[in-house]
Order: structure tokens, then sequence, then C-alpha cells
């Protein structure tokens, strides 16, 4: 053995002897479960053991649908309210809200657990987050009376979280996009658009006396920037798939639907599909209503969808059409492609979104990703942070800002 491979391993066991080395072991322990506790030579007791009870709960070995175990081991939590209200309690005292939401998101998928939370007890003692509120607006029409105001106010809590973390900065970065796209040619000073008014009068330049060929450029035409009255600057449909796998897309639309809507310089229309059509424009005030005038599952007709939005369309060259879809098109492909096509050449501004959430890209169709990007409308997973910057490029009618073009 070498001398350096020697002294590595005499380090790690005098850490394993130190207090450090013991909260390794400690998270080797938690981390692996009972099985580990000979391995680890590490021992629970107190607050570890509570904590990792809740963990074996939800992870311990393989699951049957409904949480009921069949031969094989299974978790910990039964299939009746009571007892999941008490581990949901015990997860929210042992771990911080973002794991709380994760491991609620995993009982669920996990455990089948969707049937408990049409039950007003089970809602008091979850985490809301945006999830949670697509696994509520999945249950439907089946969601019984006595727990439909206890999940609207789960929901609107959701909302309510949204908005403030993203409605103040998207009506400040819209309102900037939209002074910009309008154009005057007397602007104030202020208001000049230096780069725009330097392209316009580049044949002006002259030479400067002088051995460093300095020059300037002489600007007989400014452009600038113009002030945005109180009237309609900007047409906006949002154009949003409620098929299942878009739970968290619909959350985020619902709710920019609604500040953008909000905006009296723009004239916001919110479309959902599936295989059907619904225009919940008149909703836009209240999210919450437009969230539980969604219906998540189905099937997806793009082609449809966009048909509705094409007929809805009378300043194509002041208008954005937001299509939020993973693009597995049920209808006619070619028919969605070439409505896509028709609308960009008549001056739509037309923004292809995989997904509006901070999941990243999901599963969607690549062809028909590609036959829209060959129409100048790539399609890319945006985050609900990112949103109002691709908003303001597509009004101010320049390159989007994809994240990771330039990589």
């Amino acid at each position: 053995m070498s001398t350096g491979r020697a002294d590595t391993e005499k380090e790690e066991a005098a850490m394993d002897s130190t207090p450090a080395g013991d909260e390794r072991l400690r998270r080797w322990r938690m981390v692996l479960g009972a099985d580990s506790a000979e391995s680890t030579g590490h021992a629970l007791a107190g607050r570890d053991t509570a904590m990792d009870g809740a963990l074996t709960a939800l992870y311990g070995g393989p699951k049957k649908p409904g949480g009921r175990g069949g031969a094989e081991r299974s978790a910990g939590l039964g299939a009746s309210a009571p007892s999941v209200a008490r581990w949901l309690g015990d997860i929210r005292t042992y771990f911080p809200a973002s794991v709380v939401q994760v491991m609620q998101r995993d009982a669920i998928d996990r455990l089948g657990l969707s049937a408990l939370l049409m039950e007003p007890e089970m809602l008091e003692a979850v985490e809301p987050d945006v999830h949670l509120v697509g696994t509520l607006l999945s249950l439907g029409k089946a969601m019984p009376e006595t727990t439909k105001e206890t999940a609207r106010a789960v929901v609107r809590k959701v909302v309510e979280d949204l908005e403030r973390r993203l409605a103040t900065r998207t009506r400040a970065t819209l309102t900037g996009a939209l002074d910009r796209s309008a154009r005057t040619g007397r602007p104030r000073h202020g208001d000049i658009d230096w780069d725009r008014t330097i392209r316009a009068n580049l044949k002006n330049y002259v030479p400067l006396p002088g051995p460093d060929g300095a020059g300037t450029v002489i600007p007989e035409r400014l452009i600038g920037y113009g002030r945005t009255d109180r009237s309609v600057k900007k047409d906006v449909i949002l154009c949003v798939d409620q098929s299942g796998s878009m739970a968290a897309s619909v959350v985020h639309a619902s709710v920019f639907g609604a500040v953008l809507a909000s905006m009296r310089t723009l004239a916001t229309r919110l479309v959902v599909f599936d295989t059907a059509v619904v225009d919940l424009t008149d909703q836009l005030d209240d999210p919450v209503d437009v969230l539980f005038g969604t219906q998540l599952g189905g099937g997806t007709d793009i082609n449809r969808a966009l048909a509705y939005c094409q007929s809805r369309i009378t300043r194509p060259a002041d208008t954005v059409v937001v299509l939020i879809s993973d693009l597995h098109e049920g209808g006619i492909r070619d028919e969605m492609v070439e409505r896509a096509a028709a609308m960009k050449a008549s001056g739509v501004q037309f923004v292809t979104l995989l997904a509006l959430s901070d999941e990243g890209t999901p599963s969607y169709d690549r062809e028909h990703a590609a036959a829209l990007g060959a129409l100048g409308s790539p399609a890319f997973a945006c985050t609900p942070d990112l949103f109002p910057e691709i908003m303001a490029a597509a009004i101010e009618k320049r390159p989007l800002p994809i994240p990771d073009a330039d990589r």
C-alpha cells in the first residue's frame, strides 16, 4: 500500500472518531435506513428516531396503490386519514418546507393518497405548493362539496404566494417593454434610442482631423422610445395545454394571465385546451376561478386550440401568442404547424414554451418542436422568473432570451 493511500485512510479513520465523523455516520444512517444500523455502527435516539420513522413510513419499501401493502413490505402510513394527517404533521415538524413539499408529492405518487386529499382534515394538514394544487385540480368534479371550500383556500394561498413573488417584477418589466416598443421620431433627450439612432445615421459618418483616424456620426434623424398612453398597445393570447403532465404550467400561466390582465395597456386572453378548447378570459380577475375552470387530464388537440386563437386575432402586428404545451399532438399535426406559420407570416409574435415551471424541460415531442423551430419559434422550457423577460422580448420584437442558447 502506498504511503499516500495509507495516510488518507488514517485521516479518514481519525475523522470518523471526531464529532464531524459522527455527523457523517448519522447522515448515512438516516439516508440508508434501519438496515444500515449495523454497518454504520450508529444508533439513533430522540428526535432522530422520530425523523427516521417518518422517512421509513414513506420510503421503507415497495408500495401498493392506495397505500395498502400485499405480501411485500410496504409503507407504514396505512390508508386512513388520521394516520396520514399525523404523518404530515410530523414531517412539517422535522423538515423544512421545501423538503416537506417533496415528501408530500412522493406520498401522493407512491402511496396513492389522492383520494384522501378529498377530506378537509387532510387538506388542512398539508403544506400548500404548486404540485398539490395540480393534484387537487386533477381531482376535479370528484371532490365532494364538503371539501371544495377547503381546497379553494389551499389553492388561493399558493396563488397569492406566487402573485407576491411575480406580479411587481412582471408589471415593471412589461411596462418598460411597452414604452420602448412605441417608437417616435421626435424623442426627448432621455428617450433617445442611441443604438438605433447611430445605425440609422451611419451614412453621416464624418472623419475628424488628426492622425488617429477618429470620426463622428452626425445624427440627422433621431429615433427614440415613445411614452405609452393608457390605451391598449398589445394583445396577448396565452394558449395553455391542460393535459395532466402540464399541471404546474397551468398554475403559473393562470397567475401570469391575471397579472397581465391587470395591465390596461395589454389586452390579455387565456385559452386552455385538451381535446376541447375553453376560453377563460372572463375569469382572469381571479386566478383561483381560472384554475377551478380547468380540467386537467385527457387528450390534446393543439391544432384546434390554435385555430380558436387565430380566429380571435384582429391586430396581428401587435399580437403575441404564447403556446404552452409539451407538443404531444393528438390532432392534425400538419395543420398545427401550418397555423403557427400563418400567424407568424401575418406579423404575430409566436412563442412556444414546453413548460412554464421550475421543473425544467419535460418530455416533449421533438419532431413538433423542430418543426416550430424551423418557423423561427424555438420551443424551450421557461421558469416563472424568466417569463417576464420572454414577454418583454416578444413585445419589443427582439430575440428571445432562450436559456442556454449561448452554450
